[in-house]
């Protein structure tokens, strides 16, 4: 039997384990990437495993998202990360240089290699043909070491996709279609692979688009072959000796197949407040939706190709009055591009705000909208407050939609006289001014490692007892995501680095009294409906919690990087082993779960809901743990079990 790109991509890297789905194979790490809003805890976790030097091909430390230096707190942080990456042989990419998954498929993505990134959207490097994974912070630690990343083996999904775009159709309709069809759970345990003859016109930039959003259906990643789109752009890139064609067998078999007509496409919406909440941008033109701010940029659309598209739509002509319009590139080479060919003139004459190279209002730092205004953006998530402002009303559109909705005021179908192809000129305009080189082996000997006052320790991990006795904290519903537990945005973020301050703001969304309540209660459980965790790589979702006191929690299911962090943060993950039990433990009574390291063998546990002294309930748990995930738990999470 044939193997698929990704399974040919895991047998070459495997180190542990068997490819068979559901068991858990470890790979070795060719590249890392992370983010400051997670990096900073991800370099303390790397400093105190004591490895003088990454063990990997290349680690890149990326500056996009607390770009916002309001306060000492970003800036100090900004200091630790340049730092520990010039002692530690890790390539530093400044502030303003750009998003890390647009600079990272740009000018140091290669086809064929693994990527694992501090980051939920790093999948976007599948667009180049690489095993892009999205993970917690300490498991870019301990790749960044040389260790294996463990993941369960995917299952194949395979997307075909036949025809071609018409005028105003673009790639973001392609991924919004796809979750249309399988919903932010629908990608669960799956590789998607793109395949078909409708791929042979999609550009890099589309496709990454495409890969960078699979994130949203829960999919463990996303990726394209390499073919001969993706040399045209590496050699544009200055790097075309790092192509490989990559594909898969004729007689390579998947789990799960679903099929797109490209030609039949229409532009969509994902509606509030779910990227999985789509319909067609012609059924909400006909509701006469007044937009009061569009946005244009994010990981997922701020590429060379989305700018010149809007400038285009723009110029000679003025943004509605009653709108206001961001767009940020999404890389200096972008930026200055833009510059050099008169795109970015056109917009600024349109009216439009020109932010930095960063991820700004796509993670509310900056450009929140209005008391309940409408804001279209061409980003990934529009999960309820993320904008900043907890009644915004965030809907999900490609770059032609947001251009339209700018020039008119409303939600309007974008006419486009011709799907034209801005994508790849001869030769991109190369400058690598704002990554900056670590230092040789010698000189790193005596560099020192800067911390500032608002970096604090890691928080004390808990090794698994054979009982847990605990109040439920806080009961909540489906598909709660990790900007549910732990929020982003501008007053937030720059506290990453400090859990004890970032602890007041857990689950603030949705109970403002949580963090309070389980202080006080000194510990916890958490139960929840399907999908908890969806959404960001944060592991702050599971070390902000941890401090707080939470134990365990018991959902119907769980999101895959969730339930890893959960793990290596010391909480037990479980699983109800019938969903309808759910309804049946309320928060504040009392979880008593005994016998679980007997339980560990066979991966069930009993949960006893205690009413007045009395077993109220009897309710069936199951783990789904890999055994080297036990150990981890015994050992009280994943840097004690390294040490060891």
């Amino acid at each position: 039997m044939g193997q698929t790109i990704a399974q040919k991509i895991i047998a070459a890297h495997l180190l542990d384990g068997e490819m068979k789905p559901g068991m858990e194979v470890g790979l070795k790490i060719d590249q890392t990437l992370t983010q400051d809003a997670t990096g900073t805890m991800a370099y303390l976790e790397f400093e105190s495993m004591g490895v003088p030097r990454v063990r990997t091909e290349r680690s890149v430390a990326y500056i996009d998202h607390n770009t916002l230096q309001a306060g000492f707190e970003n800036a100090d942080d900004h200091r630790y990360i340049q730092s520990v990456a010039a002692k530690h042989g890790i390539w530093f990419s400044r502030p303003g240089n750009g998003i890390c998954h647009q600079v990272h498929y740009e000018r140091f993505g290669i086809p064929g290699k693994t990527l694992i990134g501090s980051d939920s959207h790093t999948p976007t490097g599948g667009g180049l043909g690489m095993l892009a994974i999205g993970a917690g912070g300490m498991d870019v630690a301990v790749a960044m070491g040389g260790g294996a990343y463990y993941i369960p083996m995917p299952k194949m999904l395979k997307v075909e996709l036949s025809g071609a775009l018409r005028p105003g159709v673009s790639a973001k309709d392609i991924i919004l279609e796809v979750l249309r069809q399988l919903t932010v759970k629908g990608g669960v345990g799956y590789i998607v692979e793109y395949a078909g003859p409708g791929i042979k016109n999609l550009s890099v930039t589309q496709r990454c688009t495409i890969t960078n959003m699979g994130a949203e259906l829960g999919a463990t990643t996303s990726i394209f072959p390499s073919d001969e789109m993706t040399r045209t752009f590496l050699e544009a890139q200055g790097r075309g000796e790092d192509w490989r064609e990559l594909s898969s067998d004729p007689d390579a078999e998947y789990d799960k197949v679903i099929s797109i007509d490209l030609s039949s496409l229409e532009p969509l919406a994902a509606c509030p407040h779910s990227p999985d909440n789509v319909k067609p941008i012609s059924e909400l033109a006909a509701e006469g939706i007044k937009v009061d701010q569009v946005c244009i940029g994010s990981c997922t659309n701020s590429s060379l190709t989305d700018m010149l598209k809007v400038a285009s739509m723009l110029k000679g002509k003025k943004i509605a009055d009653g709108v206001s319009l961001s767009i940020s590139p999404g890389s200096r080479q972008v930026f200055s591009m833009m510059a050099e060919c008169g795109a970015l003139t056109d917009l600024i004459d349109a009216g439009a705000r020109v932010l930095e190279c960063a991820c700004g209002p796509c993670i509310g730092m900056g450009f929140s909208p209005n008391s309940g205004g409408v804001s279209l953006r061409t980003f990934n998530r529009n999960f309820l407050g993320r904008s900043g402002t907890k009644d915004g009303q965030v809907y999900l559109v490609s770059p032609e939609t947001a251009a339209a909705a700018a020039l008119t005021g409303y939600i309007t179908v974008p006419e486009c006289s011709e799907n034209a192809d801005y994508d790849v000129p001869a030769t991109f305009r190369i400058n690598d001014s704002g990554v900056i080189a670590p230092l040789d082996e010698e000189a790193a000997k005596t560099a020192e490692v800067i911390k500032g006052p608002n970096i604090k320790a890691f928080p004390d991990t808990h090794s698994l007892d054979d009982e847990i006795s605990a109040e439920v904290i806080l009961k909540v519903e489906d598909n709660i995501t990790t900007d549910h537990i732990m929020p982003a945005g501008a007053k937030i973020l720059p506290y990453r680095s400090n859990i004890p301050h970032l602890s007041k703001y857990c689950f603030e969304v949705v109970d403002p009294s949580f963090a309070e309540r389980a202080k006080a209660a000194g510990k916890g459980v958490i139960v929840g409906g399907q999908n908890y965790g969806q959404g960001s790589s944060r592991e702050h979702a599971a070390l902000v919690p941890l401090y707080l006191g939470i134990r365990a929690v018991i959902a119907k299911s769980f999101a895959r990087i969730h339930a890893a962090n959960l793990v290596n943060a010391g909480i037990l993950p479980l699983i109800f082993e019938d969903p309808a039990d759910y309804d049946k433990v309320a928060q504040g009574e009392t979880i008593e779960i005994s016998g679980l390291f007997e339980g560990l063998s066979n991966n069930k546990a009993v949960a006893r809901v205690m009413r007045n002294g009395e077993v109220g309930a009897e309710i069936p748990v199951r783990m789904e743990l890999a055994e080297r995930q036990k150990q981890i738990l015994l050992a009280g999470g994943l840097l004690k079990y390294t040490a060891q």
